[in-house]
């Protein structure tokens, strides 16, 4: 398990999203590994984020090609969660599940083919720096570069039973910014056009569109507005997220939310929306449920499968109909907080779960 060396190395590197230089401390190391095993690196630099890294092993003609998909950055600024622990069974610290041990998965599997002299072919792997703040520059990389692939394998981390993830949630996060009037509220009341009431009214209606038997949530996660208890607020401000599993829900949601946005509740107010979807729904298809059949076939084992409330790249490449699985990581739990880890054992049968995978998509160009 030397590859817990590896994964130590990484984790006690800060590479919160909004630290550039330890997220490019990350990817070199990165850089470093993937060129012993024979791939070209192109590196996508960016001025404010990490860069992006692109990972290409040689490709033969007219094959299927496989991406495999991480992201290099965690969720914690320096000095809130840095450090790297065990014990017999878990491994503790930032990114050991989300993802930076997925990562590690994914190179270790490619390293054991590499042991056996199998010349790995028609695989390359993708691991952007921004995922945890919803992938707002990335996404466009990772879009142009899905529609050049067959299949993706995403390295977020397992279910409890090491199921692999077929389906997600699309999201999307919203701003309402609503104008009204100032007026003094003892002697001018009338004189002012509430912004405070008008978004209280929007609120409502904004929540009355989440529909639980579909999977469809609208949640005001922040309101701000007004200046004192004595003026009439002239301002506010809502913050929604949208979360959704349908097409057609999704649509259903954008359409009311416009017609919201347009009404005035109370006179005199106006109303602009901003933001909009970040990472449309990844559906459970045919498709990659008969991957999921493939794969058993392959590993002569069951493989389980789930859908996720949460999000990841694979809404992303899955958009662009990229036959995607997501979950290739180990199993973990408590990530995003102090109490992140990951298992010990979820790393072996993983790393090789993917070695059996990537040796028969060598061999057979397809899966």
């Amino acid at each position: 398990m030397n590859y817990l060396n590896d994964l130590k190395k990484i984790v006690n590197i800060n590479s919160y999203t909004g630290n550039k230089s330890g997220v490019d401390r990350v990817g070199l190391i990165f850089d470093e590994w993937f060129e012993e095993l024979g791939f070209k690196v192109q590196t996508h630099e960016r001025g404010h984020i990490g860069d992006h890294h692109h990972y290409l092993s040689p490709h033969t003609p007219n094959s299927k090609k496989l991406l495999l998909l991480g992201h290099l950055d965690t969720v914690f600024p320096p000095q809130k969660f840095e450090d790297y622990t065990e014990d017999e069974e878990w491994i503790y610290g930032p990114g050991v599940c989300d993802m930076k041990g997925g990562n590690i998965v994914a190179l270790e599997a490619l390293r054991e083919l590499k042991k056996q002299n199998i010349d790995i072919r028609n695989i390359d792997v993708l691991f952007v720096s921004d995922e945890e703040t919803g992938s707002d520059d990335s996404k466009y990389l990772t879009s142009k570069l899905a529609q050049d692939y067959d299949y993706c394998f995403v390295y977020e981390a397992a279910g409890i039973d090491l199921e692999v993830v077929t389906g997600r949630k699309g999201v999307g996060t919203f701003f309402i910014d609503i104008e009204g009037k100032a007026a003094h509220a003892g002697n001018n009341y009338i004189d002012g056009c509430d912004a405070n009431l008008e978004a209280s009214y929007k609120l409502q209606a904004l929540v009355k569109l989440t529909n639980l038997q579909k999977g469809t949530t609208v949640n005001v996660g922040k309101i701000e507005g007004g200046i004192g208890a004595n003026t009439i607020s002239p301002h506010a401000k809502l913050t929604f997220e949208l979360r959704y599993k349908e097409v057609s829900e999704r649509e259903r949601v954008l359409e009311a939310i416009d017609k919201i946005v347009a009404i005035s509740y109370v006179d005199g107010t106006s109303s602009a929306l901003s933001g909009g979807i970040q990472r449309d729904v990844m559906q459970t298809s045919k498709n990659s449920l008969e991957l999921i059949k493939a794969i058993e076939k392959i590993t002569n084992r069951k493989l389980k499968s789930e859908e996720r409330g949460g999000v990841s790249d694979a809404n992303i490449v899955s958009s662009y109909g990229v036959i995607t699985l997501d979950g290739f990581g180990p199993f973990g739990d408590g990530d995003h907080t102090v109490k992140e880890r990951a298992s010990k054992e979820s790393f072996i049968s993983r790393i090789e779960l993917s070695k059996k995978l990537f040796q028969y998509f060598i061999e057979k160009s397809d899966f």
